[in-house]
């Protein structure tokens, strides 16, 4: 066997060992105390999405001036996020306070990661109006919605008498 064919076919064992690598990275979510609940779920979405993909993710609470006298405030949005994350997500680093910074490491679950689909935080629809289907003269069902309020009723009423 000649030297160059021996240098190409450890290339090419080389080249396939590294196809069949994943390489994970670390994403970093940052929060502060003051975190609005929109923003907060909007973060925890994208948290899940870098955890679908196999990623792992350092989640840090920043403390700014005051914020630092309590951190119990911080350790509560980090057990929210463990919360909605469920068991899409395991803890690797629990929370510590290293100087300003809270932080935390999460990997993807290997067990939950066999799932086909992850579910996605459903969105409050409003709760105020009742869709009730009604006939109309050319026979195709419609929905109209049915107002929930008194004074809408009223109003209602007051039109049909017109």
């Amino acid at each position: 066997m000649d030297y160059g064919k021996f240098r190409y076919e450890e290339a090419q064992r080389l080249k396939e060992s590294r196809k069949k690598t994943v390489q994970i990275t670390m994403k970093e979510v940052k929060f502060k105390p003051k975190i609005a609940k929109g923003d907060f779920d909007t973060k925890v979405r994208h948290m899940l999405e870098f955890l679908d993909e196999g990623h792992k993710v350092k989640v840090t609470l920043q403390f700014r001036g005051r914020e630092m006298a309590h951190p119990e405030l911080g350790s509560k949005i980090l057990d929210a996020v463990i919360e909605q994350l469920g068991p899409i997500a395991k803890v690797d680093t629990s929370a510590r306070l290293e100087g300003r910074n809270m932080t935390m490491v999460l990997s993807p679950d290997k067990k939950a990661a066999k799932r086909p689909a992850s579910p996605k935080p459903a969105a409050t629809k409003p709760t105020s109006v009742n869709p009730t289907p009604i006939k109309q003269d050319n026979s195709i069902t419609t929905t109209e919605m049915e107002p929930k309020n008194a004074e809408d009723e009223n109003i209602q009423d007051s039109q049909e008498a017109i």
